[in-house]
């Protein structure tokens, strides 16, 4: 039906433009111009500088002949390379690629093929495994080297200039160009191959806006906030804070290797406010000599994914001095979409309920239109009752654009007009829901993703082996690592170090298992493996150093 507000009520430039994060820098650089940006060792860079080196980058790569929709790939830790990155990529309208820096090469090449990339900027510390990606892929990009100062081992140049001689050839008053669309693509980011190839999942302008300022909004960040770079930046863009901090004019504290040390002088130099990590960054600050941990200097909100921490983790980082909050999300969805909402009316509870109302992942970030638990095959919500399972769905601004050269997976993700996470969880009588498995038997180990098909192949290929499944192990450290139980042929033998070891030549290392118990699998009367038993018996099995 018709509505008289529709006529004569056009839009126009005047009253509509396209949402980007990137005018979140053009603003803080206008009023801010003189406050700290970025923090890297000794390097300091304030906000007129921080813009004019990204619109430098974006103009070097529009010289260089780079066009809409063109991907450049990076192959960086959290240093000011990276954080540029994120502008002036954008800036000129091609697609930042952020390249995971635990991955092998013939993942990696996979990536530069798929994306077809059309220039690289990759660290030199990682040259030895780019080389061979490059040796691998089909695709010729510009290989552009990147010298960080704070990096001093060496390591093979690829390319034929280095990362500041390339800005120095752009513009710092480059006339950078907004998307045509906000639902332009503006990242790519590739998912961790759970099921074969990875697959492009391509984020929008509109939904990076959006999902940078529901950071601002859940993470409850006032002006000027001091963020410490403890989470991977190549991981869904950071969750987008390398855009979040500029809507506040924050500070970004890089932190190249996540050290206890560092961490500790970073917080009591700096007076961060906000870091992000998973249950291995808590780990680490807890289990830290004496010697190496400082007193912080006020409350510091530490917000972590992946595995809910346990009850004495989250009592021993609140004695530490930090607030742990617990989020959830996928790659599909720019990060986290979803938070453990804490109640002030919960703080009466006894520990063993306030660590059960811990455990659940929480409820949509206002950023998000829809969070529910449904019946994959009927659609409808399930009841709310902590106990019948269904599937996370999410439907909303903040999901993803889909997933590159790849309508088939596409569609099936968002059928019936929800993004199907593949996660199974319940819902709680209040809203919150709680996940309670993994359709894809995905394992969280240090906030990455590994399929446990994957090293299941890998262990079926040893020839010794006849029957293998993987599953999760409770972990401290990592939240969670990879288990696997095995059947050997009859009259073959094998050790737990060779297995180990065999699995290092078949995959990423974060991947291999960490644990391995030899004997029969329990079966179904059809023969599939009861992998629900064998979740109950990993908790108990032994793990090793590897």
């Amino acid at each position: 039906m018709a509505s008289p507000y529709d006529t004569d009520l056009d839009r126009n430039p005047a009253n509509f433009q396209p949402l980007t994060p990137l005018q979140f820098l053009e603003r803080s650089a206008a009023v801010f111009p003189d406050h700290a940006a970025i923090i890297h060792g000794t390097l300091k860079r304030n906000y007129r500088d921080f813009y004019a080196r990204s619109r430098r980058l974006a103009s070097a790569l529009a010289k260089r002949g780079l066009r809409r929709g063109d991907t450049v790939s990076v192959m960086l830790t959290n240093t000011p390379a990276m954080l540029e990155c994120h502008y002036g990529v954008p800036m000129m309208q091609a697609v930042l690629n952020t390249l995971n820096t635990r991955l092998d090469a013939a993942i990696l090449a996979f990536s530069l093929d798929h994306a077809q990339a059309k220039v690289l900027i990759t660290d030199r510390e990682y040259s030895k495994v780019m080389k061979e990606a490059l040796s691998l892929c089909k695709v010729k990009p510009l290989v552009i080297d990147y010298d960080d100062p704070e990096y001093t081992a060496g390591g093979e140049r690829l390319g034929t200039i280095e990362y500041e001689e390339f800005i120095a050839q752009g513009d710092p008053d480059f006339a950078w160009k907004m998307p045509d669309d906000e639902w332009d693509a503006i990242t790519l980011n590739y998912t961790s191959g759970t099921t074969g190839d990875p697959k492009g999942v391509v984020y929008h302008h509109r939904g990076a806006y959006l999902l940078a300022t529901g950071n601002i909004v859940t993470c409850s960040m006032g002006k000027h906030p001091v963020y410490l770079w403890t989470l991977p930046m190549f991981h869904c863009n950071g969750w987008c804070f390398p855009w979040s901090l500029s809507v506040v004019a924050g500070t970004h504290v890089c932190l190249r290797y996540v050290r206890a040390p560092a961490m500790y002088d970073a917080i009591a130099n700096y007076k961060v406010t906000h870091l992000c990590g998973a249950p291995i960054v808590m780990a680490t600050l807890l289990n830290a000599p004496a010697n190496e941990k400082k007193p912080l200097p006020h409350v510091v909100e530490f917000f972590t994914a992946a595995a809910p921490p346990p009850e004495a983790v989250l009592a021993a980082m609140k004695d530490a001095g930090f607030n742990v909050t617990h989020l959830y999300g996928l790659t599909e969805c720019y990060g986290p979409a979803v938070v453990n909402d804490w109640q002030e009316a919960w703080d009466k509870l006894p520990k063993a309920e306030q660590a059960a109302k811990k455990a659940r992942q929480g409820v949509r970030y206002g950023a998000l239109e829809a969070l529910d638990v449904r019946d994959p095959d009927t659609l409808e919500p399930v009841k709310r009752d902590g106990e019948t399972m269904g599937e996370v769905m999410m439907r909303g601004n903040v999901v993803m654009k889909g997933y590159l050269k790849n309508r088939a997976s596409t569609e099936k993700s968002f059928s019936g007009g929800w993004f199907h996470t593949g996660d199974l969880g319940v819902m709680h009588p209040d809203g919150y829901i709680q996940l309670k498995d993994r359709s894809k038997d995905i394992i969280i180990s240090g906030g990455e993703n590994i399929s446990s098909i994957e090293v299941e192949d890998a262990l079926y290929k040893h020839p010794a082996v006849q029957a293998a499944a993987v599953v999760a192990k409770p972990d401290a450290k990592w939240g969670e690592t990879p288990c696997a139980f095995v059947e050997l042929k009859p009259g073959q033998q094998c050790t737990t170090d060779d297995l180990v070891a065999w699995c290092r030549k078949h995959l990423a290392g974060f991947k291999g298992p960490r644990a391995v118990v030899f004997g029969e699998l329990p079966k179904t009367s059809t023969g599939k493996i009861q992998k629900f038993e064998l979740r109950q018996r990993a908790g108990s099995a032994s793990a090793i150093d590897v």
